[in-house]
């Protein structure tokens, strides 16, 4: 093993201490100290440098049976992070390398080397691996070219638009020849941006008005493809729109994440009989076999500059809390990253 150099006593970590009903209170959480591991067998201690917060850590906040077990309480919460290697006790990684691991929520983390991916730093910066080239850019990727099965000449719409997901989906089908590309966003600033820097074709405010009327005035040839963060009113409005043998892939429902009560359905799903329509969620964990396709196309359209993205950055371990809080709340443009 290599030496570990002088360290700190003890790392912070964030608990869950109760599970939030309806939206998250602070004291829910607790930022704690733990003394800080050493590496055994196999396993390396990285000093996270960037952790990520993400709004499906919401649903792993309930003890609600989902595709992912919950947080434990009165253990530290897990989430994407990359960081600095500073002591290896695994062959292939060594001391100084940067690596890509899912124990976030925390300054120090002793990680199995199997579980940890080295990133390159001089390739793209180290956010980026935890957004557009990391696991909010292939659910992007694998949610409208697989899921949705995206085609040349559809017509695409994406709700949460100026997300980390979703800014992303829609320069990719811009850029793999989509006839048109509309995004839905919280405020006029966000819909701005995706038309002026994101090369959106159309964007709406859904607070100004009905989404439905809303899409049908920025699509009025319908959508071919609708990639949904949203649910609720946006997915209404899309099957409403919906063309014949339009796709819908559901990556993310976050307008009822917080709800106490089962959020009603779409009203008009027997349009999908007329339009034979198709509806079909995904997780990003079923499609890592795309990665390195992933990597490689989205790669140089990163370093060409064809595809842009922004990240909101929040500084120290004890604005994690804060940084999730406004995700839910949308106050994110791009990927929200938490700097440590």
């Amino acid at each position: 093993m290599s030496d570990t150099p002088q360290l700190p006593a003890v790392s912070r970590e964030w608990h869950l201490v109760s599970r939030p009903v309806g939206w998250p209170e602070p004291g829910d959480f607790d930022l704690v100290e733990a003394e800080i591991g050493q590496p055994g067998e196999g396993q390396v201690l990285v000093r996270n440098q960037y952790v990520s917060v993400d709004p499906y850590m919401r649903g792993r906040m309930s003890d609600a049976k989902s595709y992912v077990a919950p947080f434990e309480l009165g253990k530290a919460m897990q989430g994407g992070a990359v960081g600095e290697v500073v002591a290896s006790n695994a062959e292939g990684i060594s001391a100084g390398d940067h690596v890509l691991h899912f124990f976030g929520w925390r300054e120090y983390a002793v990680v199995d080397a199997k579980n940890a991916v080295k990133v390159d730093p001089e390739a793209a910066p180290l956010s980026a691996y935890l957004g557009v080239l990391g696991m909010t850019g292939l659910t992007a990727y694998a949610g409208l070219l697989r899921t949705a099965a995206f085609k040349e000449g559809d017509s695409v719409f994406v709700s949460g638009a100026a997300g980390a997901v979703g800014s992303q989906v829609g320069q990719i089908a811009r850029l793999k020849g989509a006839s048109r590309v509309i995004g839905s966003a919280g405020s006029d600033e966000k819909v701005r941006l995706l038309v002026e820097e994101y090369g959106f074709d159309a964007a709406f405010n859904y607070k100004n008005g009905p989404v439905g009327k809303q899409l049908r005035e920025a699509a009025p040839d319908g959508v071919d493809v609708y990639f949904d963060n949203v649910g609720g009113d946006h997915l209404e409005a899309a099957i409403g729109s919906l063309n014949r043998d339009g796709r819908i892939a559901v990556c993310g429902m976050i307008s009822v994440y917080n709800n106490t009560e089962p959020a009603p359905g779409p009203r008009n799903l027997a349009r999908l009989i007329q339009t034979r329509g198709r509806i079909e969620g995904f997780l990003v964990g079923d499609h890592y076999d795309l990665q390195p396709e992933f990597v490689k196309e989205v790669g140089a359209w990163v370093r060409s500059g064809e595809l842009k993205y922004r990240e909101t950055v929040v500084e120290g371990i004890e604005q994690n809390l804060e940084a999730f809080l406004g995700v839910l709340r949308g106050a994110n443009t791009g990927k929200m990253i938490v700097k440590l």
